[in-house]
C-alpha cells in the first residue's frame, strides 16, 4: 500500500510539473477556450476563429465561461485586493494552467475510484491512468477534450450511482446527470457518443420510476435554456430580450452536427480514413497497454463499454484526431489488467515507462515549447523595443492575448509554414530600405530553423537570442531579443 501511495504522489508532482511546463500541443487549447474569454473580460487583443465568426456558430460559450471565466473573474478580484490594477496575462496563463492540473487530479482520479469497484484494481487504474503521458499533457492543457474526458466520467459516475441503487428513484443523481449531459453536449457535440449506449441501461430504471425521467428531463431542459440563453446573449448585437431568445435563439450544438455532418465542410480540416483511430489513435495514446484490453476482465462495465461504442462512433466520421479520444483513456486503462506472468508484467512495465516518458518529455515540454515563452516576452516590453509587427514562421499561432492589455500596438502576422525564400520576401518587404524610417519588424522561428543561421549572418540589421525572437531594423541599429 505504502508503494502504491509513494507511486502515485510522484506521478502527481510529474503531473504538476509538466502541467507548468510551456509546450504548446494545438492551437484549439488556445483558441477555442483563453483566447475568447480573456480577449472579452480584460479586453485583451485576441482573434476570434471561424467557429466563433460564421453566421451560425458551433463553439458554445457557456462553457468557456463556467470553465475559464469564473476562475479568471476570481483571480482579478484577488489581484486587485492586492492593490494591483490588472492581472498579467501570464499569471492567467499559469493559473489556468494549475486550475486543469486540479481538475485532473481531483475530479478524474475521483471518478476512477467511483467506477472501479474492487480495491485492488482501482489501486492499478488509478496509477496506471496517472502514469499516461495522456494524463500528464493533453489532459492539463486548456482543451475542451480534457473538460469532455470529466464529464464523461461523472456522467459515468451518475449511471452507475443511479443503476446501483435499485431501490429508490436517485433524482438527484438523475437531474446532476441531466445537467452534465447538457454541459457536455454544449461543450463538444463527439460527447453524446461516449454517453449514448451506457444511457440505454437506465430504460429500466426510468419505466420504473418515472419520475426519475421527470428529473432528467427537468434538469436537462434548465440547464440548455440557460446555455442557449447566454450563447445568444453573446452571439446577438442587439440587446438580449426574452423575445429574441425565443425568435432567433443561436443553438451552437444544433450549428455544429449540420456543420460536421457535411464532409464537404469535414475536408476543409482533412479527412481521414475509418480505421484511423483503430490503427493510429489509440497505439498513439495507449502504446504498450493496448493490447491488454484483449484481456480484459471488465468488458462488459461501463466504462469499456463507453470507450469501446464512442471509439466506433467517431470512427464514423471522417475527421479524426487523437485527442478526439480523450475521453476513453481513463476509462480503458481503469479496464485492464497486469499480464499473469511475472516477466511479462516487467516488460510490459518496462515498455509503459519507456513510452510515456519519450512522449510525456516530447509533448509536455518540447513540442513548440518556445512560442508561449516568446509571446509572454513580448507582451511584458513597453514601447521602447520599437516593434510594430511580429512575423512567426514555422510555428502554431500564438496567443495572442498573451501580449496583454498593453500590447505596444504590436501586430501579429502568421506566416505558418511559408516556403523559406517566400519568407525573407515578405521580411525585406516589412523592414523596407536603408533610412526608411518607421517600427522594427520581428521574427519568431525554430531554432531548428537551420537556414536562418546563414541567412542571418549575411545580413545588416540582425540580431537574436535566447527567446527565439529576431529584432529587425532598417541597415542599423540591430537589436537582438
Amino acid at each position: 500500500m505504502i508503494m502504491w501511495t509513494r507511486t502515485y504522489l510522484l506521478l502527481l508532482l510529474l503531473r504538476l510539473y509538466l502541467a507548468i511546463s510551456p509546450s504548446y500541443i494545438h492551437p484549439d487549447e488556445n483558441f477555442q477556450g483563453p483566447e475568447v474569454v480573456a480577449g472579452k473580460l480584460f479586453s485583451f487583443p485576441h482573434h476570434l476563429t471561424w467557429e466563433f465568426t460564421t453566421d451560425r456558430p458551433v463553439r458554445s460559450i457557456s462553457p468557456l465561461w463556467i470553465v475559464y471565466g469564473v476562475p479568471m473573474t476570481i483571480l482579478q478580484w484577488l489581484w486587485t485586493e492586492t492593490g494591483r490594477e490588472q492581472v498579467a496575462p501570464e499569471v492567467i496563463y499559469y493559473a489556468l494552467r494549475v486550475l486543469m492540473f486540479l481538475l485532473s487530479f481531483v475530479l478524474e482520479d475521483w471518478a476512477i475510484h467511483e467506477l472501479v469497484p474492487s480495491p485492488q484494481q482501482r489501486k492499478l487504474a488509478v496509477v496506471l491512468a496517472a502514469s499516461s503521458y495522456v494524463t500528464w499533457t493533453y489532459q492539463t492543457h486548456t482543451f475542451s477534450n480534457s473538460v469532455e474526458t470529466l464529464i464523461v466520467a461523472w456522467s459515468l459516475v451518475m449511471i452507475q450511482r443511479i443503476l446501483d441503487n435499485k431501490y429508490r428513484s436517485s433524482r438527484v443523481s438523475t437531474a446532476i446527470l441531466g445537467a452534465l449531459l447538457t454541459f457536455g453536449i454544449f461543450n463538444r457535440i463527439t460527447f453524446p457518443a461516449f454517453v449514448f449506449v451506457p444511457m440505454l441501461y437506465l430504460i429500466p430504471h426510468f419505466i420504473n420510476r418515472p419520475f426519475s425521467l421527470l428529473a432528467l428531463v427537468a434538469s436537462t431542459t434548465a440547464a440548455s435554456v440557460l446555455a442557449i440563453s447566454i450563447d445568444t446573449a453573446f452571439y446577438t448585437s442587439s440587446p438580449f430580450s426574452l423575445l429574441n431568445l425565443i425568435r432567433h435563439p443561436t443553438i451552437t450544438p444544433l450549428n455544429s452536427l449540420f456543420y460536421n455532418a457535411s464532409t464537404a465542410n469535414l475536408s476543409l480540416h482533412g479527412l481521414h480514413p475509418r480505421y484511423q483511430h483503430i490503427v493510429a489513435s489509440l497505439p498513439l495514446l495507449l502504446g504498450p497497454a493496448l493490447p491488454l484490453l484483449f484481456n480484459s476482465p471488465r468488458m462488459t462495465s461501463l466504462p469499456f463499454i463507453s470507450a469501446i461504442s464512442g471509439t466506433a462512433f467517431l470512427s464514423l466520421i471522417p475527421h479524426q484526431e487523437p485527442r478526439f479520444l480523450l475521453p476513453i483513456i481513463p476509462l480503458l486503462l481503469s479496464s485492464v489488467q497486469l499480464p499473469r506472468t511475472k516477466s511479462l508484467t516487467h516488460t510490459f512495465l518496462a515498455a509503459w515507462i519507456i513510452f510515456n516518458v519519450l512522449l510525456g518529455i516530447l509533448m509536455g515540454i518540447y513540442h513548440q515549447g518556445g512560442v508561449i515563452p516568446a509571446q509572454i516576452w513580448l507582451g511584458q516590453q513597453d514601447e521602447s523595443l520599437g516593434v510594430g509587427e511580429v512575423l512567426w514562421w514555422r510555428t502554431y499561432s500564438p496567443p495572442v492575448w498573451l501580449l496583454g492589455g498593453n500590447d505596444n500596438n504590436i501586430t501579429t502576422t502568421d506566416l505558418m509554414g511559408m516556403p523559406f525564400e517566400d519568407m525573407k520576401s515578405r521580411v525585406h518587404a516589412g523592414v523596407g530600405k536603408c533610412g526608411d524610417q518607421g517600427p522594427a519588424l520581428g521574427l519568431v522561428a525554430p531554432a531548428s530553423s537551420t537556414e536562418l543561421d546563414v541567412w542571418t549572418q549575411g545580413e545588416r540589421g540582425f540580431e537574436g537570442g535566447g527567446k527565439g525572437v529576431w529584432c529587425l531594423r532598417r541597415c542599423g541599429g540591430t537589436g537582438g531579443i
